[in-house]
């Protein structure tokens, strides 16, 4: 994959905790990228132009070359559409969007402006995920089990636009789940069974249950919950006709039947340092990348879904 010569002017919309926690720190690591600008409206970054709102740097900052795109799913499509209108490449957060109809919209505008769509999804990029998707490759898989468990309050304090329309719920983490899965499998899967919890207060699920079908009579399994104390748990385990394979701590470690799980060789390099690394690449190859695999089974899960409803969400 080809680098670029320099590294590319890039601004930020969304300076939220993911933007602070994940994307910042790896920009500056990586070296593809400069940050020259931000948009939010109750945040900046220290020495860095600051905007209240994307149109407002992308007039402000005509340098700029590429934007980020780290807000909520609910307001990316129109954010994406002006900043490849302006001729920038663009990097979504995961989920790309709110429907799958959005999404492929976003990938004709940017094939016909030239510009790169890129449409991220970090938890591919855990240490153990190419190892696991390597081991299989030779395998026949027979059946499996998700087990993505972790407390809302914790990673979502106060945080409404999960529970509204579009916000997907308990999909935000297990689509991380449902990335892995799809990029470590060596055939695609299909969704036949769908049961989400809803509270009764709430308009999206705070758990789902799912079953996946594949050739052979290979049947997949996840356990989706957002109401776990304590240590949290992501994990996935794939077993074949010659092991099994065991994917934790969201693909960080990774176990081979009995033995005990090991770290992936190269930890000291972040899901997002791996990310912005192939955003600059595929910048420079002129190439997009938006595989829309993960998202497929999250709205067809809402199309299959079993409602029931459950306790009210009290934070």
């Amino acid at each position: 994959m080809i680098q670029p010569d320099k590294p590319l002017r890039l601004g930020i919309a969304g300076v939220g905790k993911i933007a602070r926690d994940e994307h910042i720190p790896s920009i500056g690591r990586t070296g593809g990228f400069v940050l020259s600008a931000t948009a939010s409206r109750n945040a900046g970054v220290d020495g860095v132009a600051g905007f209240r709102a994307l149109d407002e740097m992308l007039a402000g900052a005509p340098e700029l070359e590429a934007v980020a795109l780290c807000t909520p799913p609910q307001v990316r499509y129109d954010m994406a559409c002006a900043a490849i209108a302006a001729g920038k490449h663009v990097l979504l957060e995961k989920p790309p969007g709110v429907t799958l109809s959005e999404v492929h919209d976003l990938v004709d505008r940017a094939q016909a402006a030239g510009v790169t769509l890129y449409a991220t999804w970090h938890s591919r990029h855990a240490a153990c995920v190419e190892t696991a998707r390597l081991w299989l490759e030779q395998r026949t898989v027979t059946d499996g089990h998700i087990t993505w468990r972790e407390d809302v309050t914790h990673w979502h304090p106060g945080q409404d636009w999960i529970w509204e329309p579009g916000g997907m719920g308990v999909f935000d983490p297990g689509i991380n789940a449902l990335s892995i899965l799809t990029e470590i499998l060596p055939f695609a899967v299909h969704l036949v069974r769908s049961t989400l919890e809803v509270p009764e207060n709430r308009s999206q699920p705070i758990a789902a249950s799912l079953a996946f079908a594949g050739p052979g009579g290979a049947e997949i399994e996840a356990d989706f919950d957002w109401r776990q104390k304590g240590p949290q748990t992501w994990d996935i385990r794939i077993e074949t006709t010659d092991g099994t394979v065991t994917l934790s701590q969201g693909g960080s470690r990774i176990a081979f039947d009995d033995s005990a799980p090991k770290p992936g060789s190269d930890q000291h390099v972040t899901e997002y340092d791996r990310i912005y690394r192939r955003f600059s690449g595929l910048i420079a190859d002129g190439r997009s990348d938006v595989d829309l695999a993960p998202f497929r089974h999250v709205a067809d899960a809402f199309m299959l879904a079993d409602i029931k409803p459950t306790a009210p969400f009290v934070e």
